[in-house]
């Protein structure tokens, strides 16, 4: 049996405000497995949030471990984590975080920069990453040239360009109409199905939540529901990005 891609052991949790302790995850432990899409929800306070957080490597637990693959995220200071992020993480936010004086080339090769590609090979990666989220047509074109789904597949194109172990998604349709809210669900689909990504999502929308394959419900800090889908998973993205070089590099 393989080990999960993620594991959260016994992790408590604690904020202060002031004299006052509150307790957001008490002693909650959850296994991921390579390849899953699961959607993380619970009311307002639940510690979803904190959760994603943490599995992200943006925060750090009060006691326990988080494990991604075989390295102990929870035990890493500020300057460790910050570069394991930049190699694992590719990040997706509700308000999409685009930079509005780049183009969406650009904004995708930001995470690039911290490579030791070349220039020739960034573009590559990009085109893909664009090409992917079915934008190679909007290559240069401005955030505000852009709908709000459109940019929010860019941002999709940037937490993807450097093939990251995990894609976070933190409320990813939660500023977009229905009918783009759908397209970045299917994509995201696409992403796990297709390509073998492992996505963690939080979300409140029923609809967002339906479209993973795992559902884990938190309330109070504690794991109280855990509901499994299975599906098929195919080539990883890595493999199309490969193929895709090599395809470019022989034209």
């Amino acid at each position: 049996m393989t080990k999960p891609i993620i594991q959260v052991l016994n992790i408590v949790k604690k904020y202060h405000r002031g004299a006052e302790e509150l307790l957001v995850l008490n002693g909650l432990n959850l296994s991921i497995e390579e390849g899953e899409f699961v959607a993380l929800m619970g009311p307002s306070g639940s510690g979803k949030t904190t959760l994603l957080n943490l599995i992200a490597g943006i925060d750090r637990p009060t006691s326990g471990h988080i494990y991604v693959g075989e390295e102990d995220i929870s035990a890493m200071n500020e300057s460790e984590l910050a570069e394991w992020r930049s190699r694992h993480i590719g990040f997706i936010f509700q308000t999409y975080n685009l930079i509005p004086v780049l183009t969406a080339f650009e904004n995708v090769e930001l995470p690039l920069l911290l490579t030791p590609l070349g220039k020739a090979e960034r573009r590559k990666h990009v085109e893909i990453a664009l090409y992917i989220v079915g934008l190679a047509d909007r290559i240069s074109h401005y955030p505000n040239q852009l709908s709000g789904g459109q940019e929010q597949r860019v941002a999709i194109a940037r937490a993807i360009v450097t093939d990251p172990t995990l894609l976070i998604a933190d409320e990813p349709t939660g500023d977009l109409d229905a009918k783009s809210a759908d397209e970045v669900l299917v994509l995201l689909e696409r992403l796990n199905l297709e390509f073998k990504k492992t996505i963690v999502m939080v979300t409140h929308d029923p609809k967002a939540a339906a479209r993973a394959r795992r559902l884990v419900r938190l309330e109070k800090g504690i794991l109280i529901e855990d509901n499994h889908s299975n599906g098929i998973v195919s080539p990883g993205l890595a493999d199309e990005i490969d193929a895709s070089v090599t395809s470019a590099e022989s034209e």
